[in-house]
């Protein structure tokens, strides 16, 4: 039977060393002494016995810094960390460490540089990969350094050092850049490729070179002028210390490479802004030109951020683990997106039988051992969040009683972590700059890794604490722990002397990583999403129920960032990913070079689908937003698995009702009574979740509230809005369709609110007039309601990719149209679509505007298409989707013309459009 263990995202480090017949060694500690923090504190010194950061076999290892960068927190946990933690003795350089589009690899010569474009399929299926593979390597004439170290970093971008007492070699490298850019002493630049290149440009101090199908730039100062012998190419200085080089997607991009060679990047940057529902960031790159006055730079977006961003794109394009990159000719990019939603609960529903409830909660709060036996972190914490799901549920349940005991077992094992000196204690280790639980587990002493999944489950249980005794939270009382745990595994700040920036999260990734270290030749890893999104949600709640916004906020862009980043990157939901000759439907494991159909300790397909979902939670709702994703998974794993899952079962009936809530009931009723919860979940939170879901419908991912903490769901045509108010006075939430909920203070309400402004997803047209339009077979759009259900063909793509151009589209229109253009309006839609058993297909809609009915379309806005699953039934396609690109201006409509058009961006075959009913209508902004 496969092991029933549920927090693999760390190499299992004691088995290892026992096979190669090794014990990890520990420098005996010095005399503890408590830190004081509030009501508890930590200890400044490991526990006797105990170990911190090692090598492979064990020997302690410090951070590999340069003089200009000691005193700083070293940010572990990065796609580059290889650099400063040198996880193996006999590699005192990197090990290979995935930027996308290049690859690089830190050697004694300089920096090896790849850009991987084919995957391999390796792992008997089971991985893809686009491993790293040498091109080049760039240096300087007679470098040979004893080591690399880091020298200098910001949010996404790093510069290596390299120094061998006579040459020293700085490079700055970065997620998203297609440059190297070098500063060398001692030396001529050098150029060494892996093999013959063919030289297409030589322009004295600019080379154009093809090595291994790859197109590179090579940019030395004014004046210089590159030689090429063999596969050796060198460039000499003249006196200046700067050079770069570039891949770019093709030989006739050289000239707008060139244009941006010597505008050296020196810094990055993320910023984020949460507002009424949406949450902004902004990406940005400080530059220093060499030579000349351009200050512009390329960055390559990945697809997450492409999606989501209306700022301008070039027509560049590069290949990566994560699907196309879209290149931008800017220092930033601006990213929006409709906030995740959370809650401290599923609301209270008619779909409850409140006595069974009230008898599963008694099961557990009564249990001879509510923890379960766990005594390190990540086992305490899975405990703790087990515990703390149900305190919502006691409440609704009216059993105050058990709400106050489960309460109690939760404050008193936080309580007793927060203290210094007992069996288990927090211990910050000064070197490292990291705080870490002892006793440990899964590496996150050694390796330092998983803190963010460890300790989501303390903030999560904290900040349900904070909800009902709010003087607990306080920072005289035990909040001050709780925020110290989170400045180790998220610290917003970058001034912070103690903590890294974001240890775990890499916020140009998109999501986090989970390795330490990151020394693996895969790059960094991370298979749980789900606890790293755990971390985000306890965000959201701690900061909602303690006043702390900025928390709060730093929460919600974490959780809605990396929620898209799983869908992508995980779950493959728009089928853009994963290569085709991959084979599944779903990643367990998230690498530098590709993806996984693995856990760390079990091939069982339960686990494999079920740890990027686990642990279930308010927080988890953004699952819900990738139904068809979700449908793909589940019957895959089914497939996997020769039937329904067995040990997991909780877990994946909880996921199937992100998509099919009835479904996962039915499954919930024949199987409750035989099966044994997973560590992190109980009878009553499933049965809660299920029944809950069953009642309300699925999360409606296309509707947000104006505060983190609310959320719609829909069951056939009723959306049920529901709110959490953590203040002390009672609040109206206003929600993006316009619905309005009044929530009580220290309350969960749901309703379904009261109309509003601003166009409705999910409309109940009027007869005969309004903003909302059906569209009619024959090329129609109209107000009037009552025809028959119908639908159209939409023609094949042919195989062509026709992402953004309408290729033999369905056209709807509708003429003489007078309105006045709503403030802040925009235009919403919903289609079903239907690709039945066909995989592979996309389709995308354009709506334009002739305001005038003139002939000319004075505002077109085309949106990302929508990749339908190969499973027969309907799937709503929406504006939700994001708008690709928007050109000319809305103004008040005049006799106007508005227009649909429907085709397939990608795909070899047909699908059907439905007509003549109210769940496919196009609505305008417009009164």
């Amino acid at each position: 039977m496969p092991s029933p263990r549920t927090r693999p995202a760390a190499l299992l480090l004691a088995t290892t060393l026992a096979a190669l017949g090794l014990t990890a060694t520990t420098a005996t500690p010095a005399a503890a002494a408590t830190v004081p923090v509030g009501a508890g504190g930590y200890s400044d010194t490991r526990p006797p016995g105990t170990s911190g950061p090692t090598t492979n076999t064990g020997t302690p290892v410090t951070p590999k810094l340069t003089p200009a960068a000691q005193g700083k927190p070293v940010p572990t946990n990065d796609w580059w960390s290889s650099l400063a933690f040198q996880r193996y003795g006999d590699n005192p350089w990197s090990t290979p460490m995935y930027g996308h589009p290049l690859t690089y690899q830190a050697t004694a010569a300089g920096l090896d540089v790849g850009y991987p474009t084919t995957p391999a399929i390796v792992g008997d299926g089971r991985q893809y990969e686009y491993a790293h593979k040498r091109d080049l390597t760039l240096g300087l004439t007679g470098l040979n350094s004893p080591d690399t170290k880091a020298d200098a970093w910001s949010d996404w971008t790093v510069t290596p050092y390299w120094s061998d007492g006579t040459r020293t070699l700085r490079t700055t490298i970065g997620h998203g850049s297609p440059f190297v850019y070098a500063k060398g002493t001692g030396g001529d630049a050098r150029i060494t490729t892996a093999t013959a290149p063919t030289v297409f440009a030589d322009q004295g101090n600019v080379l154009g070179i093809t090595v291994s199908g790859h197109h590179y730039a090579l940019f030395a100062p004014t004046g210089a002028d590159w030689t090429v012998s063999g596969s050796t190419l060198t460039a000499g200085l003249g006196g200046r210390d700067y050079f770069s080089v570039a891949v770019m997607p093709s030989p006739d991009a050289l000239a707008t490479y060139r244009t941006y060679a010597y505008s050296f990047v020196t810094g990055s940057k993320a910023e984020w802004s949460y507002t009424g529902g949406t949450v902004r960031a902004t990406y940005t790159l400080t530059t220093q030109p060499q030579e000349g006055t351009q200050t512009g730079t390329l960055q390559a977006l990945y697809r997450h951020q492409w999606l989501h961003t209306t700022d301008a794109l070039t027509p560049y394009t590069y290949v990566s683990p994560r699907g196309t990159m879209k290149v931008r000719a800017s220092t930033s990019f601006t990213t929006s997106q409709r906030a995740a939603a959370v809650l401290p609960a599923l609301p209270k529903s008619s779909g409850v039988d409140a006595a069974r409830l009230r008898g599963y909660l008694t099961e557990a709060a009564n249990a001879a051992d509510p923890f379960q036996g766990a005594t390190d972190t990540y086992w305490t914490g899975k405990a703790l969040g087990r515990l703390a799901q149900l305190v919502p549920l006691a409440e609704q349940a009216g059993e105050t009683a058990t709400r106050d005991k489960l309460l109690g077992l939760i404050k008193g094992r936080l309580q007793d972590w927060f203290t210094a000196g007992g069996a288990n204690e927090f211990s910050y280790d000064r070197t490292w700059r990291t705080l870490t639980g002892y006793p440990a587990s899964y590496g996150s002493d050694t390796e330092l890794n998983d803190h963010h999944f460890h300790y989501s489950y303390y903030v999560y249980a904290a900040a349900i604490v904070a909800q009902y005794d709010p003087a607990w939270a306080t920072g005289s009382a035990w909040g001050g722990m709780v925020k110290t745990l989170v400045r180790d595994a998220a610290n917003p700040s970058r001034t912070d002397s103690a903590f890294p920036f974001l240890r775990g999260f890499d916020v140009y990734a998109g999501h986090s990583w989970a390795s330490g270290h990151q020394g693996f030749a895969a790059g960094n890893n991370q298979e749980s999403s789900s606890e790293s999104t755990n971390l985000s949600a306890g965000l959201v709640l701690w900061g909602s129920a303690t006043g702390d916004t900025a928390l709060r906020d730093l929460g919600v862009y974490l959780l809605t960032t990396e929620a898209e980043a799983i869908a992508q990157y995980w779950f493959d939901a728009d089928q853009q990913v994963f290569p085709a000759s991959f084979g599944h439907e779903t990643a367990g494991m998230v690498w530098g070079s590709g993806a996984a159909y693995a856990t760390w300790w079990t091939a069982n397909p339960e686990e494999i689908h079920g740890i990027n979902v686990l642990p279930v939670t308010g927080g988890s709702l953004h699952l819900g937003g990738e139904k068809a994703a979700v449908r793909r998974n589940v019957a895959e794993m089914e497939r996997e698995n020769g039937g329904p899952a067995v040990e997991w079962r909780d877990i994946l009936w909880e996921f199937q009702s992100f998509a099919d809530p009835a479904a996962a009931r039915a499954k919930w009723d024949v199987g409750h009574a035989s099966y044994t919860p997973e560590a992190g979940e109980s009878k009553a939170h499933t049965y809660h979740w299920l029944t809950t879901l069953d009642a309300l419908g699925a999360p409606d991912a296309t509707v947000s509230g104006d505060i983190p903490t609310s959320a719609a769901f829909t069951k056939g045509t009723v959306r049920t809005y529901a709110a959490h108010n953590h203040g002390s006075t009672a609040r109206t939430v206003t929600f993006s369709d316009g619905a309005k909920l009044t929530v009580p203070a220290r309350s969960t309400a749901t309703g379904t609110g009261t109309g509003g402004p601003g166009p409705d997803p999910d409309p109940d047209p009027g007869p005969g007039t309004g903003d909302t339009f059906q569209l009619r077979t024959g090329g129609t759009l109209t107000t009037a309601t009552g025809a028959t259900a119908g639908s159209d063909t939409i023609a094949s793509a042919g195989g062509a990719n026709h992402d953004g151009t309408p290729h033999q589209p369905l056209v709807y229109e509708a003429k003489g149209v007078n309105g006045t253009l709503k403030p802040g309006g925009a235009t919403a839609f919903r289609l079903q679509v239907d690709a039945g058993t066909t995989v592979g297909l996309g389709q995308q809609a354009r709506v334009s505007y002739d305001l005038t009915g003139d002939g000319t379309f004075d505002r077109t806005e085309t949106y990302h298409y929508f990749a339908t699953d190969p499973v027969p039934g309907w799937e709503e396609y929406g504006q939700a989707r994001g708008l690709r690109s928007a050109t000319g201006t809305l103004g008040d409509l005049k006799g106007g013309t508005v227009r649909l058009e429907v085709w397939h961006a990608i795909g070899s075959g047909t699908a059907r459009l439905q007509t003549g009913t109210d769940r496919s209508v196009l609505v305008i902004p417009y009164a």
